[in-house]
């Protein structure tokens, strides 16, 4: 039986989400002209987050500062995002697309895919994806793409394909006809200094880097990107669409500020304190992770995150905090204010064996301790406030056990 994958993709989610809200209220559709959506419209160093398709094709970008988009349209409209509406929007969009097939996959707020394999054959599929697009814009009022493939990267790449209110196909077949003739950046995955670095090499179409020899790619972005890169160059992917009802696949928490946090040791305690939450549950739940991911949100609502990858799996609370730690240098400047902060964990496992190290951080013991303190208070007190970085664990000062998580060259020394 074929594989029969869409990809669904809300158009300018966040600008036609605005405007199917207008519209009801009887006020003019932002979606027909030069519009964006902006954290705050009264401040021109605010950042564009979403552009109408109007606005993009006057050359507006996400995401552009505010008087650079006012430069390319001095009659471009400015709006402030609604999150509880983009919410609400989201949760209706999934909801249909569910209701085509329960093998349904988030890939973020405004897009999913749905495994269709039972549902319909390669001949009908394209139908089948145009009444459900239909379904979308009659019921809710905005305007979708489907892209239709043999996987999830044949799918995505096809809903990318001309917009708005359209159905794509890309099957295995139409690879070399449909995607090898364009930019490399348009591959998933390959992000701008990857461009540079293929096309300094001479590679500027995907098909370029589905013909090129494996030596040349790993010696340009190592071996196990390469892998991936030629793979999906070519087309191939095997990911199957992960259902919802499927066990946990990550871990976050996050913290929003009441005032935007500039001091980096305020700014390492929220992190310590996301740090202490995602490490609880995955302990809780006999998980160990071998990814962590951190980001940060400014006051225009732009956001700035990375990865990493640890050594080994861990469910330690300074392995993860720390390598936390490592990271926020590279996606915050040290001075501009942060809304919010957020840390997650994925690649998990309930594997127990560790791999022991003779170089093992003589703390480690210090550190797992600690945790089963935490573990210890945070079951005994449900409501239990966050621990603070230095806090008792025996009732009495002279045989209290301070633990305390260290700081600065230290802390990084751990992880």
């Amino acid at each position: 039986m074929p594989r029969i994958i869409f990809h669904i993709d809300v158009n300018s989610a966040f600008v036609s989400w605005l405007g199917v809200k207008l519209v009801k209220e009887g006020k003019p559709d932002i979606r027909l002209v030069p519009s964006v959506v902006s954290g705050d419209p009264s401040d021109r160093r605010s950042i564009v987050t979403a552009a109408s398709i109007p606005a993009k094709k006057l050359g507006i970008r996400v995401p552009e500062p505010v008087s650079m988009a006012l430069r390319k349209c001095p009659g471009l409209i400015i709006m402030r995002g609604d999150w509880e509406w983009y919410k609400q929007c989201s949760e209706d969009f999934i909801g249909i697309c569910r209701s085509y097939s329960p093998i349904l996959q988030q890939f973020s707020i405004d897009e999913c895919f749905i495994d269709m394999s039972l549902r319909c054959t390669p001949e009908n599929a394209v139908a089948v994806a145009t009444k459900l697009k239909d379904h979308i814009r009659n019921t809710l009022g905005f305007t979708v793409n489907v892209g239709i493939g043999s996987n999830k990267l044949l799918a995505k790449m096809a809903s990318d394909f001309e917009k708005p209110d359209k159905v794509h196909t890309l099957w295995a077949d139409e690879v070399p006809s449909k995607m090898w003739p364009l930019p490399v950046r348009d591959l998933l995955w390959v992000g701008k200094k990857t461009e540079e670095r293929l096309v300094a090499y001479g590679i500027r179409t995907i098909g370029q880097l589905a013909a090129i020899g494996m030596g040349s790619l790993t010696r340009l972005v190592g071996q196990k990107f390469a892998v991936q890169l030629h793979e999906n160059a070519n087309g191939r992917d095997d990911s199957p669409v992960e259902t919802e009802i499927a066990e946990a696949k990550s871990y976050s928490a996050e913290r929003t500020f009441q005032t935007d946090l500039v001091n980096p040791k305020d700014i390492d305690r929220a992190l310590f304190n996301v740090a202490c939450i995602v490490a609880h549950r995955i302990r809780r739940d006999d998980f160990r992770a071998s990814c962590v991911s951190m980001f940060v949100k400014y006051k225009d609502f732009t956001v700035a995150q990375k990865q990493t990858t640890l050594e080994q799996p861990s469910d330690v609370t300074a392995i993860i905090l720390n390598a936390a730690r490592k990271m926020l240098p590279e996606i915050w400047d040290g001075v501009t204010p942060i809304r919010q902060v957020g840390l997650g964990v994925s690649r998990l496992t309930h594997e127990s064996a560790v791999q022991m190290s003779l170089f093992e951080d003589p703390r480690m013991e210090y550190y797992r301790e600690w945790d089963r303190q935490f573990d210890e208070d945070r079951a005994r007190y449900e409501d239990a406030r966050m621990l603070a970085y230095e806090r008792k664990a025996a009732p009495h000062k002279d045989d209290a056990l301070v633990f305390r998580y260290p700081d600065g060259e230290q802390a990084l020394a751990a992880a």
